[in-house]
This record gives C-alpha cells, structure tokens and sequence, in this order.
C-alpha cells in the first residue's frame, strides 16, 4: 500500500520532471530540477540522521519549478537577486503544500513544509536549516567552480563567507570533505582564513 509520503513525494517529481532544462548524468538526460531534487534528498541522508517526512518534503521541494520564472525576470544586483529568490521560496511553499493537501497532509503539514522551504527560522529551526545545509552542499558540489569563474574574486570570497556562517556544523564537515578543483579549494580556504 502506498502511503501518502510516498504518494506526495511522486506528485511532487512530477512536477520536477517539466522541467525543460537537462542535464546529462551517467549518459542520461533528466530535467535539471527533477536530478536536482534528488541530490537535495541525497544529501539530507547525510546531513541529518532519521529526517522526519516533513524536513524530507521541505528539502525535496526547494527549487519547486523554479525554471518557470527565470532570474533574468528580475533587476541585477542584490536587491532583485534576494527578492527573486524570496518569491521562487513563497512560490515553492504554495506549490508544495497544495500538493501535500492534494495527496492527504493536513493544512498544519503543509504550512509547516511552506515555512521551512522559505527558511524562516534559520539558525533556530531543525528543518528550516537542513533545507539551507542541503542547499549550500549541492550548490558547492555542483555550481560552485563554473560559478567562480562568473563572480569577480573579492565579491565571491564573500558569497563563500556567508554561506558558510548560514551552514551547520555537520554541513561544513561535509564540505570540506567535497572533491574541488585546486582553484575553488584555494578560494573556499581563502574565504575561511579571512
């Protein structure tokens, strides 16, 4: 028998795999947030031991159809990038918990996914910080090097700092334990001695 975990977590791939986006994995071709999705998941397994089905919906959901309203839709700089990135939260917290009531979650569940997948309560909230630790590892896993090479240095020793102070304990453990090319482990190490 299906639970309804199991029933939620599929309507939500589902949603995933629209993504137009590929990317090509072990000479497979996927929808971009479908494979991201699952390394979000991958990595809750090892940053936090038994997550409880809401934390797991939470950290599956986070970039819920993000690909529907592109960065590129907002002003450059801060402002538009925090803003941009606020609404893809609120978005994916709506979408999320409409699925999750859909499949058989009470309105409290969902709320409660909404709330982390925005990271209110960062630092404070179990949940809320495994969705932001997930984030930072598949982001330094995956998009830091082709990113380094897009960001001038001072402004990217930044970035690299204040990811770090967002990450647990468990998560930096984890990072610093990610194969880099010599170059992004140079600026990683650069950006924790300052």
């Amino acid at each position: 028998m299906i639970t309804v975990f199991q029933q939620t977590i599929t309507a939500l791939d589902a949603l995933h795999a629209e993504d137009p986006r590929r990317v090509e994995v072990d000479g497979e071709s996927l929808p971009l947030e479908l494979w991201h999705a699952g390394r979000m998941s991958a990595w809750l397994e090892q940053v936090v031991e038994s997550p409880d089905e809401l934390t797991q919906l939470a950290v599956r959901s986070q970039h819920m159809q993000r690909w529907q309203v592109p960065r590129s839709e907002y002003p450059e700089g801060r402002v538009g990038y925090l803003t941009w990135r606020r609404d893809q939260g609120k978005r994916a917290g709506e979408t999320t918990a409409r699925v999750m009531e859909e499949c058989g979650y009470s309105p409290e569940d969902g709320a409660r996914v909404a709330q982390m997948i925005r990271k209110q309560g960062l630092g404070r909230d179990e949940g809320t910080q495994a969705v932001e630790d997930c984030a930072c590892l598949v982001f330094l896993e995956n998009y830091f090097g082709d990113f380094s090479k897009q960001v001038e240095h001072d402004h990217l020793i930044r970035i690299v700092r204040k990811t770090w102070g967002k990450m647990s304990p468990r998560a930096r453990e984890l990072a610093l334990s990610l194969p880099m090319s010599d170059e992004a482990r140079g600026l990683v190490e650069e950006a924790l001695a300052g």
